[in-house]
């Protein structure tokens, strides 16, 4: 694994950690990236050290020390800088005592807007760069990192604690906690990034915090349907890439997916139907359930697919959420019928609705048409694999 690599994976709990510890992002993001730097000089030459995710974290924080003390000013900041040998205890941080999950839930702030909350965490936590958070939600680099500098000046500025709230005002906030945990997990299973299709230690880390949420609220059954639709998606990951090229979800080798994530996946499911008090993570759970109970692409119950995503779009109406039951659609009443439904669907800047045309298109033998969306589908997304996927198929039509 490489520094970089390690680093990744450690960003989101050394930041989580130095925020506690500082309370300050800036000075905890300014001391993560400098850890880095010495990382990248010593390591090479001197090797990686055996537990590189406490290296960093101590060496962040001595920094953040450094920067504090230079600053030279006997305020709160000066009696931070103390707390290298302060006894006395830490202001309690809740009734959750992960760092990372604190960190979302002061991200998920009310006062914060929601799309600033979804951009605070990717970067804080996912370690995601401002030009790829940009791009997943389809803004200029600029207006990303405004939002950004806002929201952490906002958290400053009204003096938010960086705890897990009360527990009388969990339920509040965990529909916004729930939302930035599955994106964390999209942004992982589908990288907006060029470089890398997949980004295996973001799907990880929401799985990680999905199953810490449940711990946290064991009779809630969003949580439990979000953990077992991250389960059942993450269960495809061995047969998602392919020679560098993505492999949907009709052509993957079922016998490769990893059973025991969908056992636990199904068992979940089980229990969500047995509370009956169904949320729209709980039946993508279930279109997810009855995906990986199919033996076959062709054995799949596309019926039963098509009245969840009914159920889902009363619940939550989204284009969406139309989008994929028009995929449902295809199946049942043919690529016509569904063709006539993603046409009406306000989704022109969105890549899956470029792709999901080309295909219908191709099946309705309108080839040229076809190219042209899968063009459309292509130049509308940087994932290397994805992009491999969209150009064979469109080559395949011929010119």
């Amino acid at each position: 694994m490489t520094i970089e690599q390690i680093f990744r994976e450690e960003y989101g709990r050394v930041v989580a950690s130095l925020a506690r510890r500082f309370g300050d992002l800036d000075v905890a993001e300014d001391a993560a990236a400098e850890a880095l730097l010495v990382a990248l000089e010593r390591w090479p030459a001197h090797g990686v050290p055996p537990n590189p995710g406490g290296w960093l974290t101590t060496t962040a924080g001595n920094k953040a020390l450094d920067r504090i003390r230079r600053e030279r000013k006997r305020d709160a900041k000066h009696q931070a800088a103390l707390m290298i040998n302060d006894d006395t205890p830490h202001e309690p941080t809740g009734i959750v005592a992960d760092d990372r999950l604190r960190l979302i839930f002061t991200c998920c702030h009310p006062a914060l807007a929601p799309e600033a909350r979804v951009a605070l965490t990717l970067r804080l936590l996912g370690g995601l760069t401002v030009a790829e958070i940009a791009a997943a939600f389809l803004v200029p680099e600029t207006t990303m990192a405004q939002r950004i500098t806002r929201a952490k000046a906002k958290i400053k500025g009204a003096n938010i604690p960086f705890r897990v709230p009360s527990a009388t005002d969990l339920s509040d906030r965990l529909g916004a906690v729930l939302a930035v945990v599955y994106l964390v997990f999209n942004e992982g299973y589908l990288s907006s990034s060029a470089a890398e299709p997949l980004r295996d230690e973001l799907t990880d880390e929401a799985i990680r915090l999905g199953r810490m949420l449940r711990t946290l609220l064991p009779d809630e059954p969003e949580i439990a349907g979000l953990l077992a639709l991250m389960l059942l998606t993450d269960a495809r990951r061995p047969t998602r890439v392919s020679g560098g090229e993505l492999v949907p979800l009709h052509e993957q080798d079922r016998g490769a997916w990893d059973r025991e994530l969908i056992g636990e996946g199904h068992a979940l499911v089980r229990e969500c139907l047995a509370r009956n008090r169904p949320g729209q993570y709980q039946l993508l759970a279930a279109i997810n359930a009855v995906h990986t109970d199919a033996p076959t692409a062709a054995a799949t119950d596309w019926g039963q697919i098509a009245t969840l995503y009914s159920h889902l779009q009363a619940i939550a109406p989204s284009p969406l959420v139309a989008l994929n039951r028009a995929i449902a659609v295809a199946e049942l009443d043919g690529p016509e019928v569904a063709l006539a439904e993603v046409d009406r669907l306000p989704l022109t800047s969105y890549h899956p609705w470029h792709a999901t045309r080309a295909d219908l298109l191709r099946r309705l033998g309108r080839s040229a048409e076809a190219r042209e969306a899968y063009g459309a589908a292509i130049a509308a997304t940087a994932n290397a694999a994805e992009r491999a996927y969209l150009t064979r198929r469109r080559d395949q039509l011929g010119s």
